[in-house]
């Protein structure tokens, strides 16, 4: 899986990317969001406040019920708001 991080979140995690297979019982957003908070301090700062980031799956925006495999690409990053 291709994991990528924007904006505030990259800063805290520390990279733009990273590569990973997900760990058994990870299989939707929420599930891969707990595991990532668990990898560094880094993660765990940025995934505090779940509520405040948003997630896609293959380019698409994701619920925190979304499924998700090894073979997909997932961004993080905090709410878009236009003006």
């Amino acid at each position: 899986m291709r994991v990528l991080y924007f904006a505030w979140v990259r800063e805290k995690v520390g990279r733009a990317e990273e590569e990973l297979s997900l760990p058994s019982g990870v299989g939707t957003i929420s599930q891969l969001v707990d595991h990532l908070a668990g990898l560094t301090p880094g993660h765990a700062a940025a995934f505090a406040n779940r509520a405040t980031i948003r997630a896609a799956v293959n380019q698409d925006f994701a619920t925190p019920d979304a499924a998700v495999t090894d073979r997909d690409e997932v961004a993080f990053f905090p709410p878009v708001t236009g003006g």
